[in-house]
């Protein structure tokens, strides 16, 4: 079990609801700290909860009465009492998009939704997950934070770094997109690329937690992935809240390492167990690039097992070869009724170009990737048009500007009659 030595103690740690971490393939437990596999079986470890008991009603009212970010929900998160309190970029509560526009274009008549967390600080979902991160972090002592990341995950380490006081030292592949590049520098702390794809970074990761090297760091998605992860919740939360505490009927999520999508699926789950929405049946929908598909290609193939591949699309947030959740995606998709598709690049292409025309939405790649591929599974019969339907946009289009052409309808001169003859 890959274990990171820190000063403080991991036994006494206050993050709220936070019991413990299990296994998710033995079940076996362990007490809170920067590990995330399992000792007994090398299985992936998630935080397990003592979770508020009591009046459904009071809860929901404390939640409504609670900040316009992730923090309304600390009751449900593995974060002290406080942490509101503590500096941080306080991420969350995006908009939730009725896209009457879109539906109309895509035949969708039972109300079509985007969650469109391009709003959130450094503009990716990656904030929520890091703001649950830097929490895990301060709890065990840790002095630096860093990651891996396809990068998104690096801006949003970076600036989470800067604000809550902590030193970062981020990883990217050496090729990302230049928007993302600037955005995990501006920040001071060290970026370094590297010669190879994310799961080249990631492995690099991996052997310098075990180095003296890394000594203090905090590596959210890594040793502190099973706090990050718990972050992906709240957007599980805010839907339902957004939709009057209620589930929609069906969910589109983006697939990178498959983390956002199993932990959507843990985060409903327990609004139901609480009493906060109605029990009644939802289905996910995963959505990968063609280029980077190994959980689409499994899912149609019916294997249980997803076989790695080498990413080659324009989506290079969600270019993980090797996705770590891959399996627990395609248990998800095939319990709730589900599916896994994809879409290549230029229906990436056409899906961005599309939400930006119908709703004024500019989405990164990613974001084309599940319009896209909502779109596809429209077209398929899959989709049901006539239920409640909620679209992923996890990023801003301005990281991923080399994806989309476009300019000046024309260029004339200061006058009427250049306005004129342009016809326009």
């Amino acid at each position: 079990m890959a274990v990171q030595s820190v000063e403080s103690s991991t036994t006494s740690v206050a993050l709220g609801p936070a019991a413990a971490l299990s296994c998710r393939e033995c079940g076996e437990r362990f007490d809170l700290g920067p590990i995330f596999a399992c000792a007994a079986c090398f299985g992936p470890l998630e935080v397990a909860y003592d979770l508020p008991t009591g009046d459904p009603e009071a809860l929901r009212r404390r939640i409504e009465a609670g900040p316009d970010n992730i923090w309304r929900y600390a009751p449900l998160l593995p974060v002290p009492a406080d942490v509101a309190d503590k500096p941080g970029l306080n991420p969350g509560f995006t908009k939730l998009v009725k896209a009457d526009n879109l539906a109309r274009e895509l035949g969708v008549t039972g109300g079509l939704y985007v969650k469109d967390d391009s709003g959130n600080p450094t503009h990716s979902f990656k904030d929520r997950v890091v703001a649950i991160a830097v929490e895990a972090a301060r709890a065990f002592g840790f002095t630096t934070l860093s990651c891996s990341s396809t990068g998104n995950l690096a801006g949003a380490v970076g600036a989470a770094a800067a604000r809550a006081g902590f030193k970062s030292c981020v990883f990217i592949p050496h090729d990302l997109e230049a928007g993302k590049v600037v955005m995990a520098a501006v920040y001071g702390g060290d970026l370094v690329g590297i010669e190879g794809t994310y799961d080249d970074v990631n492995r690099f990761c991996s052997e310098l937690i075990g180095d003296p090297l890394g000594e203090g760091w905090g590596f959210v998605n890594v040793n502190l992935r099973p706090y990050y992860g718990e972050g992906s919740k709240t957007l599980a939360y805010e839907i339902c809240e957004q939709l009057g505490w209620r589930l929609p009927d069906q969910l589109v999520i983006p697939i990178a390492s498959g983390s956002q999508l199993t932990k959507i699926d843990k985060g409903l789950k327990e609004l139901i167990a609480l009493g906060l929405v109605e029990d009644r049946p939802y289905r996910i929908f995963g959505a990968q690039a063609e280029g980077c598909s190994p959980v689409s290609r499994a899912f149609k193939d019916g294997h249980d097992v997803v076989r790695p591949v080498k990413p080659d699309t324009i989506a290079k947030s969600l270019a993980i070869g090797n996705p770590a959740d891959g399996p627990y995606v395609l248990d998800i998709a095939r319990r709730t009724g589900g599916a896994v598709e994809d879409v290549d690049d230029a229906e990436i292409v056409d899906a961005i170009r599309l939400l930006a025309r119908t709703e004024g939405i500019f989405a990164e790649t990613a974001g084309g990737v599940t319009v896209g591929v909502t779109r596809k599974l429209l077209e398929q019969g899959v989709l049901d048009p006539s239920l409640t339907t909620v679209v992923l946009n996890t990023g801003d289009g301005l990281k991923t500007l080399d994806a989309v052409t476009a300019g000046p309808s024309a260029v004339i001169r200061p006058s009427l009659e250049a306005f004129r003859a342009a016809g326009l």
